[in-house]
């Protein structure tokens, strides 16, 4: 997964586990609220599959988001997305980059879908993040909650760039992942990267420490952005 690393002081960690211990009080409504999002959650897999977990969300209509870095270069990595361990190679409607916008949106052909996923359509949501959030981020084998951190959260040789941001590092899916509001079950944006700070300890000498702190998302409004207007969903 991308990783950005910036210094930060000491400070910054309050903020940060307010926004933990947050997440933690509320858990998940229900088995079945947490099944029913992640019929949405896809894998992305490159040819020849890479080493690691690429997620993506499925849409409806045969189209797939995730981030760019996960397939990469269209032309050299010839994706294929993986739903209930069937694969369906994916066709190229829009590529992004990682330092540009990072999304990657894909096809894959409906007539070839299960039956249960050739009518599902995971909306939009209409309104932006707003800090303190209540999220779940969506995976095939996983569904964890946690909440949008304040601009804040986020170091302020970064802020610009990276002010949608969740906490919960550890225990949320990481590259392609969904975000999606909790209560309007949409999605509000997909995982980019792991934010990391270093910390030098006070003695002389002390090693540098290095700590994921927060993971950008990016969010709704670009998403909507990327998306050309002749592929409906």
């Amino acid at each position: 997964m991308a990783k950005f690393v910036s210094a930060v002081g000491i400070g910054l960690m309050a903020l940060l586990a307010i926004g933990r211990n947050a997440a933690a009080q509320e858990g998940p409504e229900s088995e079945g609220f947490d099944d029913g999002l992640r019929l949405y959650a896809v894998h992305v897999n490159r040819t020849p599959v890479q080493p690691w977990p690429g997620y993506g969300m499925y849409l409806g209509n045969g189209l797939v988001i995730t981030a760019a870095h996960v397939p990469g270069n269209f032309a050299d990595t010839r994706p294929h997305v993986i739903i209930d361990g069937r694969d369906y190679p994916a066709g190229l409607v829009r590529q992004g980059s990682l330092e540009g916008v990072d999304l990657t949106l894909l096809s894959i052909d409906v007539a070839a879908l299960p039956v249960r996923m050739r009518m599902r359509r995971l909306p939009l949501c209409a309104a932006s993040p707003y800090p303190g959030e209540r999220v779940v981020v969506i995976t095939p084998e996983s569904a964890a909650q946690s909440r949008v951190l304040p601009p804040a959260a986020v170091p302020t040789d970064l802020r610009a760039r990276f002010d949608t941001v969740i906490g919960d590092v550890a225990t949320t899916g990481n590259s392609g992942s969904g975000v999606l509001d909790v209560y309007n079950s949409c999605l509000l944006g997909v995982i980019s990267r792991k934010i990391t700070i270093e910390r030098v300890g006070a003695g002389l000498g002390a090693r540098r420490q290095s700590q994921d702190i927060a993971k950008y998302f990016v969010p709704v409004t670009s998403i909507r952005a990327f998306i050309p207007p002749q592929a409906s969903f």
